[in-house]
């Protein structure tokens, strides 16, 4: 770690924090008699707290963000240039960076021409979920305004994404919630024989059950009732999970049959992070509006984008006369420059350093030394992910797949950061299932990097499960 901060001022920063910093995701009843972790400096795919101690990174910042690693100069470079020469202005007008960036975004997203910028995940499926609602009541006299979302799927923090989103824990305490958000079932086939549905079911035939279980709550409810479907195309916080064979096939025929909009929320697995430039380009769907953040950035500025395709921008300017048709919102923020300028150049590394070729070589290092594992370690009851997305869920019996108790899971988390290793895992998202280790390394990681993971978490489920 270098710098000019002496340890008098790292000690008055610990202080300070104890004393007015209210973080995100944790009880701070252990501040009291332990200091709080400051994370000082950061460069490629590593970190120093203040006491000095390396960390190697293996969730990009913590929650799957800084996908280019850290310390990259030509970012902050490129927004401080841009802050000089215009810092905001509001986004009733343009910008040069963000008619710049909104170009390379929607070449890489065949079909989706529209960007709407905001600042961070949940506002962009706000945004999404407003332009639902107002179609509804423009084309369909209000009544196609449900939306629907798929159980253990995460979009965000505000009441509306929380009321669309499908980790229980996380929403507990926080009701009562709008209307009109409606939940389907999950497609994890390692739990399929927990749903009478999916009994005897796998591959192929268990993925399209599992998208036939969204049109039966299409019917259900009505399909002149639901006008979207938002999904994560690989869940996240969820459990790190790729859609079985054949589902999302059959997800975009039940949305074209039943003229429901489909929103992929792509703020975790997006730009790069799956090897594709977006998630859903693995499967061959196409969306009619896609949400993103975390990685557009890799977390150099705020910025988070809501993209539609043509006939839904349409939508909001066929009518000049009314002065009702237009999408009438704003996100202040998002006409800060910063964020667009960051992007384009967190583009650029990505495409100047072939980042995504070589996600997809250490990310199918990382799934062999998981898989690896698995013959070590009887405690790992599945693997699954793409990319360098990864997730391993933990189970007492890999007969029963009865999953492992959440503190034993955290106790890993925790053992891995004290041997200076950063990986996540479930976390306060679903009663008796936050029991799988998530992991996503930096874009840029290298074979040794992917190693001294998995060898990280070799030693931690050691100490833990011996």
């Amino acid at each position: 770690m270098e710098g000019n901060i002496t340890p008098n001022d790292l000690w008055q920063v610990v202080e300070n924090d104890r004393a007015h910093v209210w973080h995100h995701l944790i009880q701070h009843a252990p501040f009291e008699t332990a200091d709080p972790r400051i994370i000082v400096e950061g460069k490629g795919m590593r970190v120093w707290d203040q006491n000095g101690k390396e960390h190697l990174d293996a969730v990009s910042g913590g929650v799957w963000t800084v996908n280019v690693g850290y310390g990259r100069e030509r970012i902050a470079n490129a927004v401080r240039d841009q802050l000089v020469k215009l810092n905001y202005f509001a986004g009733a007008a343009g910008s040069i960076p963000g008619a710049t960036f909104a170009a390379m975004l929607t070449e890489k997203m065949p079909g989706m021409t529209r960007v709407y910028y905001s600042n961070s995940g949940s506002e962009a499926n706000e945004k999404a979920y407003k332009m639902v609602r107002q179609i509804a009541h423009k084309r369909y006299g209000g009544k196609k305004f449900k939306i629907l979302y798929r159980e253990r799927d995460y979009h965000g923090t505000t009441i509306a994404a929380m009321a669309s989103g499908g980790h229980h824990q996380r929403n507990a305490l926080y009701g009562p919630f709008p209307e009109g958000f409606i939940p389907v079932p999950h497609c994890l086939e390692y739990r399929a024989h927990e749903q009478d549905w999916a009994k005897g079911l796998s591959g192929e035939d268990y993925g399209i059950a599992a998208a036939n279980q969204i049109e039966q709550v299409i019917l259900r409810e009505g399909a002149d009732t639901v006008g979207g479907l938002i999904l994560e195309p690989i869940t996240a916080g969820g459990g790190v999970i790729p859609p079985p064979p054949g589902y999302w096939q059959r997800v975009q025929e039940i949305c074209k049959q039943h003229n429901v909009l489909l929103i992929l929320d792509e703020v975790v697995c997006g730009v790069g992070r799956t090897g594709t430039w977006f998630g859903y380009q693995n499967y061959g769907v196409q969306p009619d509006i896609v949400t993103m953040a975390k990685g557009v950035a890799s977390g150099y500025a705020a910025i988070s984008c809501t993209v539609t395709t043509e006939a839904v921008f349409e939508m909001f300017k066929d009518d000049s006369s009314d002065p009702l048709n237009y999408f009438r919102d704003i996100s202040t923020f998002g006409g800060c420059t910063a964020g667009p300028a960051a992007a384009i150049e967190n583009m650029r590394i990505i495409e100047d350093e072939d980042l995504r070729a070589n996600t997809d070589v250490m990310g199918a290092r990382l799934m062999e030394n998981l898989h690896a594992l698995t013959e070590k370690h009887a405690v790992i009851g599945d693997v699954r992910g793409v990319g360098l997305f990864c997730g391993a869920e933990l189970v007492s019996d890999r007969a029963t797949r009865e999953p492992v108790h959440e503190a034993k899971v955290q106790a890993v988390v925790g053992e891995c950061m004290a041997q200076g290793l950063v990986i996540g895992a479930t976390n306060r998202s679903f009663e008796g299932y936050n029991n799988t280790l998530c992991l996503s390394p930096g874009l840029i990681a290298t074979a040794d990097d992917i190693d001294a993971v998995t060898d990280g978490i070799d030693s931690a489920l050691t100490k833990v499960f011996s």
